[in-house]
């Protein structure tokens, strides 16, 4: 596990709205924009890829914080940004700020966390917490 993630490293994705994406389809009824649960998956999602190439073929991140503020609905149909950028990197911990856009305005910002593990120890835990 010889990572090197440097400060600044960052990541941007743009996705679209869909029905399926939304506070509705969670359960809100008559709330036809993104959900928040949705907008913390773009996060995590553009937090990995942000990793990615810094990875070895052992490695993953695992998310272990989130503290977002969801400001503004997005419809559907609308694109979303989400950027990520590494702020802070101790050991096996790697924060991150994050901030999500829509064709108007900012709707979210925040911070999240990963930890950087050996896939194979994070199996073998798993294996242990099954049996």
């Amino acid at each position: 596990m010889g990572v090197k993630v440097d400060i600044g490293r960052s990541y941007r994705s743009q996705t679209r709205v869909e029905e399926w994406m939304t506070a509705e389809k969670a359960g809100n009824k008559g709330v036809d924009v993104l959900s928040t649960p949705m907008l913390i998956q773009l996060i995590e999602e553009a937090a990995v890829h942000c990793l990615g190439p810094a990875l070895g073929p052992d490695d993953v991140t695992l998310g272990s914080h989130i503290d977002v503020e969801h400001l503004a609905p997005t419809p559907v149909g609308f694109i979303v940004r989400t950027e990520v950028e590494v702020i802070a990197v101790d050991g096996r911990r790697i924060q991150f700020a994050v901030a999500a856009f829509d064709e108007r305005e900012k709707v979210a910002e925040g911070t999240h966390e990963r930890y950087l593990l050996e896939r194979s120890k994070f199996r073998a835990r798993i294996e242990d917490k099954l049996q």
